[in-house]
C-alpha cells in the first residue's frame, strides 16, 4: 500500500535522486583523490599535469552545464504544466493523475535535478592550486560522470516529450485508463466460496482521522489481525466511498464475544487508508468513472466531440466484457489455512453497467454516432454475458430506444440512429 501511495506523489523520486547524487559524488570524489595520490606516490607528475589540463577543459563544460540545466528544467516543467492543463480541460480533471504517476516524467525531472546538483558539487571540487606536487584532487571522474548525466538527460528529454505528446491525444489516455482499470481487477483475489456464516457482530471499528475517499485497505494486515484473534472482519464501505470521522468502516464477527485489545483496534484503523481522491487500488469502478467522465465532457455542448465518446464506449464495452463472467459484489480474503478472514464489498454487475451507460445514454440522444455505437455495445455484451446478467443491459437498451424515438420525429432518422455500428458511423 505504501508503494502505491508513493506513486501518487511527485516529490518522492526527485528527493531520493538528490540524496543519491550526494552519495555518487562522494564516491567519485574519493576515486579522483585516490588517482591523484597514486600518481604523486609514483611521482608521475607528467601524467598528473595532463590530468589537470583535462580537468581545466572540463571545468568550462561543467560550468556551462550548471548554468544551462536550470533553463532546461524550466522547459520541462512548463511542458508538464501545459500538458496537465490540456488534459484536465479536454478530458477530465481525474486523468491528471496519469501525469503524476508517469514514471518517465518523474525520472526525467529527477535526472535533470540530479545533473544540476552534480554539476554544482563538481565545481566545488576544482582547486586553484596549479602545482602538481601540492594538488590534492583533480575532478576528472566527476566531470566524466557529469557528462554522462547530461547525455542521459538528453535521451530522457526525447522520451519525455514523446510520451507527453502521446498523452495529449485521447486514444492513449483512454488506453492508459483502461489498463489501470484492468490492473485493479487483476489485484482482486481469485473468487472463493463464502465459507461459514460470519456469526454475530461483536464490535464496530469507526474511522478516525480526516474525511475523504476510502482509497485502499491493507488486506494483509487485516487478515493477520483477524487470524491472530480468530475473528472475521467485514469492510462496510466500498473502496471509493466517502467517509467522515466516526463512520463505521469495519465490523468484527466471532471471537467468542471477547473484545479486541486496544492495539488490535489501532491496527485495524491504520489499515484503512483515506485520502482526498480515489485511486485504482482495489477500486473496480474508478476506471469506468474516468471513461464516463471523458465521454460526458466530449458530449457537452462546449466540446461537441462524439468521436471521443465513441472511443470511451469502446473501452467501457471492453471492460464489461472482461468482467462479464467474474463474480462481483463481494470479495472474500482468506488466510494461509484457507479460512475467510475479511469480507470486502465491491461493485456489482448492475453497478458497473449503470456507471458505464446511464449518464452517457442520457447525453447520447441527438448524436447518432454515439447511439449507434452504444447499440452495438449492448448487442455484443448480450451475446457474452450469462442469462442472469442480461437484465441491466436490456433495460438500458430499451431506455435508449425510447429516448431516441421520442426525440426524433422522422422514423427513418430514428432507425438510422439505432442501427448497431461498432464505429458509430463507420
Amino acid at each position: 500500500m505504501l508503494r502505491e501511495h508513493l506513486r501518487e506523489t511527485f516529490w518522492f523520486a526527485p528527493t531520493v535522486s538528490l540524496v543519491l547524487v550526494f552519495v555518487v559524488w562522494a564516491l567519485a570524489d574519493a576515486v579522483d583523490t585516490l588517482i591523484v595520490d597514486t600518481l604523486r606516490r609514483e611521482e608521475d607528475f607528467r601524467s598528473l599535469r595532463e590530468l589537470m589540463a583535462i580537468a581545466d577543459d572540463a571545468k568550462t563544460i561543467v560550468t556551462t552545464i550548471a548554468s544551462a540545466m536550470m533553463t532546461f528544467i524550466g522547459v520541462v516543467f512548463s511542458i508538464s504544466l501545459v500538458a496537465v492543463q490540456m488534459a484536465a480541460g479536454n478530458y477530465s480533471p481525474r486523468v491528471v493523475r496519469i501525469f503524476i504517476r508517469s514514471r518517465i516524467s518523474k525520472l526525467t525531472f529527477s535526472v535533470f535535478l540530479s545533473t544540476f546538483l552534480l554539476s554544482l558539487l563538481v565545481l566545488t571540487a576544482f582547486e586553484s592550486e596549479r602545482n602538481p606536487r601540492e594538488v590534492t584532487s583533480v575532478p576528472v571522474v566527476q566531470s566524466i560522470l557529469t557528462l554522462l548525466m547530461v547525455a542521459l538527460s538528453l535521451l530522457l528529454f526525447i522520451a519525455y516529450v514523446t510520451q507527453t505528446l502521446q498523452l495529449m491525444k485521447v486514444g492513449p489516455v483512454v488506453d492508459r485508463v483502461t489498463k489501470e482499470a484492468f490492473g485493479a481487477l487483476a489485484r482482486m483475489p481469485k473468487p472463493v466460496a463464502p465459507g461459514e456464516p460470519l456469526g454475530e457482530e461483536t464490535v464496530r471499528i469507526s474511522h478516525q482521522g480526516r474525511s475523504g475517499a476510502l482509497r485502499d485497505v491493507e488486506v494483509i494486515r487485516l487478515v493477520r489481525v483477524a487470524r491472530r484473534h480468530d475473528v472475521v472482519l467485514r469492510l462496510i464501505p466500498r473502496v471509493g466511498d466517502f467517509v467522515v470521522p466516526g463512520t463505521p468502516v469495519l465490523t468484527v464477527h466471532g471471537g467468542a464475544g471477547r473484545p479486541l485489545p486496544f492495539a488490535a483496534r489501532r491496527a485495524l484503523q491504520s489499515a484503512v487508508s483515506v485520502g482526498v481522491e480515489r485511486t485504482f487500488q482495489r477500486d473496480l469502478s474508478f476506471g469506468l468513472r474516468q471513461l464516463t467522465d471523458i465521454g460526458l465532457r466530449a458530449l457537452s455542448s462546449a466540446v461537441n466531440d462524439p468521436t471521443t465518446a465513441v472511443q470511451c464506449l469502446d473501452r467501457i464495452v471492453q471492460y464489461l466484457a472482461v468482467v462479464a463472467h467474474r463474480p462481483l459484489g463481494t470479495v472474500y480474503h482468506q488466510d494461509r489455512k484457507g479460512r475467510v478472514r475479511l469480507v470486502q464489498p465491491v461493485s456489482g454487475w448492475d453497478d458497473l453497467v449503470d456507471l458505464g451507460f446511464a449518464e452517457l445514454r442520457g447525453c447520447a440522444v441527438g448524436n447518432p454516432q454515439v447511439t449507434r455505437r452504444m447499440m452495438a455495445g449492448f448487442e455484443d455484451l448480450l451475446q457474452l454475458v450469462p442469462p442472469e446478467r442480461r437484465a441491466p443491459l436490456e433495460r438500458h437498451r430499451d431506455m435508449l430506444v425510447r429516448a431516441v424515438r421520442q426525440s426524433v420525429r422522422e422514423p427513418a432518422e430514428g432507425d438510422f440512429a439505432l442501427e448497431p455500428d461498432r464505429q458509430g458511423i463507420g
